[in-house]
């Protein structure tokens, strides 16, 4: 089976990874690049000693004729260079005794005592015969490893110094050690550190899922504290806001599901009222007195249309909750359409209509001819005399239509629920006319438009109507 690792142990083990890699690949490159510059500065140091004491080597033998031959000089002056180690190989017959080479190596005529250093070899020792310059080499001695430098201090005289790197390595060896530790100390601080890095985190992790399984158990209020800029904050940022959004979805939800039963108890009361009125006129009927038979005809004639209406308004509503609605646009002078409406939504009554600007727009006549009658018939029903009708036409994209009345205007109650379906005021409840679906028919006729219906108390109730003119081009 596969190992998953959590969340804070995947980052903790993360970051512990990256310190480590991080730090070992530091420490190795710091210690390589002082090895080569410790060694460097120590072979630089060995072969400046090198070359002074060849130097001084030949003025020696330069100032004093004492000496029998060439070698004998030489290591007379290296004798006096206390704690070095030294070798001299001889080619030249008159410069003292020959050195002789077996198996590749050349045994020194002259050197320090003891069995050290004990022979050269033969390529490095003819190397430095043929090139300028001393010849470096390393080898490795009952005493550690030794860097050997080979040169001429006269023609066939070639003298070798040996420097021990044993303080050179010990150094080495001290700062490797060093830098092991500090990279243990960082490895072990970023672990800690992943620790806590990783408990931050999964701190808000556990937040955003313990606010998931609230908000999944109902409790939609809940929200996310939004902290920093990071990814976390986007995360917690993106939780509030879908939960603000279904939050407002459900509630609406909510909403519609009350509205859906307050529609279908509200048909029920509207229609019981003519149904049964229906009934008791086709009871009447059946009267033996030739009045009671008309009053009865005529009752049932009138309640049959107030429950045609009814049903048709219902239709209406249906479409619109559809998202059937049709609309069909075109040309249309609102001055004609309202004043038509006004007449026949109150015959007989004087109700003048006003126009200021140009009142075509590009609209559905049937609809907006609906809205002018509802609003007429509304202000006649429940409001005051006198009534007036205003066309404004003067915007560029939009012309307005406001039907005003006399009366008392909308309680501050009812004014925020006036355009909702089946609302009505005291005095239309007093009444037997209309369904309370009126206005709210207006307003989705409105919305179809891209326009909108609003009231407002001015001297009695205002409702206005707003409709854009329609596309460029489309009105004259």
């Amino acid at each position: 089976m596969t190992w998953r690792p959590s969340l804070r142990a995947g980052i903790v083990l993360t970051v512990a990874v990256v310190t480590l890699v991080t730090t070992v690949a530091m420490a190795l490159t710091t210690y390589h690049l002082q090895a080569g510059a410790t060694r460097d500065r120590f072979t630089a140091s060995a072969r400046a000693a090198f070359d002074s004491d060849a130097q001084q080597a030949h003025q020696f033998l330069v100032r004093s004729t004492a000496f029998e031959s060439a070698v004998v000089g030489v290591a007379e002056y290296m004798r006096a260079r206390l704690g070095l180690t030294w070798a001299l190989v001889n080619f030249t017959p008159t410069s003292g005794d020959v050195s002789t080479s077996k198996d590749g190596m050349y045994v020194p005529v002259a050197g320090t005592t003891g069995s050290f250093p004990g022979q050269l070899p033969v390529a490095k020792v003819d190397e430095a015969r043929q090139r300028i310059g001393a010849v470096r080499y390393t080898v490795d001695t009952p005493d550690g490893p030794q860097l050997v430098i080979v040169g001429e201090v006269e023609p066939g005289l070639l003298l070798a110094e040996f420097y021990n790197t044993r303080s050179v390595d010990g150094e080495l060896t001290t700062l490797r050690d060093r830098l092991a530790v500090v990279a243990a100390v960082i490895a072990l601080l970023g672990g800690a550190l992943g620790v806590l890095a990783a408990r931050t985190v999964q701190r808000r992790v556990r937040t955003a899922a313990d606010a998931a399984r609230r908000f999944g158990d109902g409790a939609l209020d809940t929200r996310l504290p939004v902290q920093g800029r990071d990814e976390l904050a986007d995360l917690a940022g993106s939780f509030n806001a879908m939960a603000q959004r279904l939050g407002e979805s459900i509630e609406q939800l909510r909403l519609k599901d009350q509205q859906q039963r307050r529609f279908v108890a509200d048909v029920a009361h509207d229609l019981r009222t003519p149904l049964a009125s229906m009934v008791a006129a086709a009871d009447g009927l059946h009267s033996p007195d030739a009045a009671d038979r008309t009053r009865s005809a005529e009752l049932l004639g009138s309640q049959a249309r107030r429950l045609g209406a009814l049903v048709e308004d219902l239709l209406e509503m249906s479409r619109f909750d559809a998202g059937v609605a049709e609309l069909r646009p075109e040309v249309v002078d609102l001055e004609a359409l309202v004043a038509d409406a006004v007449g026949l939504s109150a015959p007989g009554t004087d109700i003048p209509v006003r126009r200021t600007g140009n009142a075509a727009v590009f609209g559905d006549p049937r609809r907006l001819h609906t809205i002018v009658r509802n609003l007429v018939t509304n202000a006649v029903r429940h409001g005051e005399p006198p009534i007036t009708v205003t066309i404004d036409g003067t915007g560029a994209d939009r012309v307005r239509v406001a039907v005003a009345d006399s009366g008392p205007g909308l309680p501050a109650g009812l004014a925020p629920v006036v355009f909702d379906r089946f609302v009505r005021g005291d005095r239309a409840r007093s009444r037997t006319e209309g369904s309370g679906l009126g206005l709210a028919i207006a307003r989705e006729n409105a919305r179809l438009h891209g326009g909108g219906l609003e009231v407002d108390n001015d001297g009695g109730a205002v409702f206005t109507l707003t409709v854009p003119r329609g596309e460029p081009g489309d009105v004259r």
